[in-house]
């Protein structure tokens, strides 16, 4: 058996940085990722004025309850989603600034419509510099009232998630209704992780309430919901990461464990080891760990992968090796992502010799035997660490752009070099 370090989650990193920017007090986070996307994220907060301490495995930052410090600020967003959605929308509660965005050019395509126009509808004086819609931006802040919305979620959860995280930073609350949602996994992440902040969000259905410090609402202990509160906050490890790992256990006919990621784990993500299931794999989840064990078979499936959209680029590397076609439903929001991630498996699977079709929303991979090649990445991160599982089988697999995984994790060559070697050896 092999034990795999797995660093802290990207999506639980982002959220821990804008709650405890807002929290009142100073924030420890444990075991934060460190990458392109987080470093971008703590860059942005100190542009703004946050006090952030950055040591190897702790980050420290001073809340601002009240707003950032600065009141005239520019900050680059690099080419993360979260930064460049979950920022704008911290500082669009302070009760006075000028705050310019902008990101790099694969962010500026990637929309914001959703979002903005919500913001916008809040009364936020919030103004594009170019297409509607995308970056840049400048939001003018004289504070945030609070209300009612009406929301779009189904091409992004994270719209939703910074809608929310914004809510107690508001004179009277948020009620958000959601007509669409992908991705619901995350925000049930977000809802977690505020509640460790010290706010609880009501949820009916796809309404969502979300109180201001003035509601002076009280939980099941009595204690006060109102504004976060500081804490320290343990990272759990990256489980889009863990499913490359996952899959090649599965791949190779090995097994592997990941600590750290157990029952108790926030990110819906982990369900991919179902997925494995499905094909063959033993899975075992305990407390603390998740264990994924080779049958020498993969099956073909049809499989719905809305909620855990991340991984579908990781199924359909290992798609060609299955014994029957492997048929992934309901992912049209991966076409929105860092590129599209759809096409980008297809052509790279049609570049190995492999029968795919697709359609607006759905994949279909056909068994064969592929023929190494080099991925067309397109910039994405996890396009080169999917194809990375499938090299196992097919070696001689390079990449147009091998260092974009810095993305979310600088390390992951050297990383999966090394596993790769420990399972040869077992």
């Amino acid at each position: 058996m092999t034990v795999i370090d797995i660093p802290g989650s990207k999506s639980v990193t982002a959220r821990a940085l804008f709650l405890a920017a807002a929290a009142d007090g100073t924030t420890t986070l444990l075991r934060p990722l460190r990458s392109d996307d987080t470093e971008g994220f703590a860059e942005g907060l100190k542009s703004l004025g946050y006090a952030v301490e950055q040591e190897a495995d702790r980050w420290r930052v001073q809340g601002r309850p009240a707003g950032p410090a600065a009141t005239d600020a520019d900050v680059y967003c690099r080419d993360g989603a979260t930064t460049a959605r979950f920022l704008p929308t911290l500082v669009a509660a302070a009760a006075s600034g000028t705050y310019r965005f902008d990101a790099s050019a694969q962010m500026r395509r990637r929309p914001l419509a959703p979002l903005t126009r919500a913001l916008t509808a809040l009364g936020v004086d919030l103004r594009h510099g170019g297409a509607e819609g995308h970056h840049p931006l400048t939001v003018r802040a004289a504070g945030i009232e609070g209300g009612e919305l009406t929301l779009d979620a189904g091409e992004s959860s994270q719209y939703l998630t910074a809608l929310l995280m914004l809510g107690p930073l508001t004179a009277k609350g948020l009620r958000i209704e959601v007509t669409e949602l992908v991705s619901a996994p995350y925000v049930e992440i977000t809802l977690a992780m505020m509640r460790d902040f010290g706010v609880e969000v009501e949820r009916e259905g796809n309404t969502f309430t979300v109180p201001s410090p003035s509601s002076r609402l009280r939980s099941n202990t009595g204690g006060p919901i109102g504004g976060y509160r500081a804490t320290a906050y343990a990272v759990e490890p990256d489980a889009s990461t863990a499913s490359y790992f996952f899959a090649a256990a599965a791949l190779t006919g090995r097994e592997v464990t990941v600590p750290g990621l157990g029952t108790g784990a926030l990110q819906g993500d982990l369900r991919f080891v179902d997925v494995l299931r499905d094909m063959g794999a033993e899975v075992s989840v305990g407390a603390d760990a998740t264990t994924v064990r080779s049958t020498g078979r993969l099956r073909g499936i049809t499989v719905n992968m809305r909620d855990i959209s991340d991984t579908m680029p990781t199924l359909a590397a290992i798609a060609p090796y299955a014994d029957g076609p492997v048929v992934i439903e309901d992912v049209a929001n991966t076409r929105v992502k860092e590129c599209d991630r759809l096409e980008a498996c297809a052509e790279n699977l049609r570049a190995m010799g492999i029968t795919v079709h697709t359609g607006p929303d759905r994949i279909e991979i056909h068994p064969g035997t592929p023929k190494p090649t080099e991925i067309a990445t397109h910039g994405d991160h996890r396009i080169v660490m999917s194809f990375a599982v499938a090299g196992l089988r097919t070696p001689g697999l390079t990449y147009d752009d091998p260092g974009c995984v810095r993305k979310t994790f600088p390390r992951f060559h050297e990383v999966f070099a090394d596993f790769a070697h420990d399972l040869e050896g077992r």
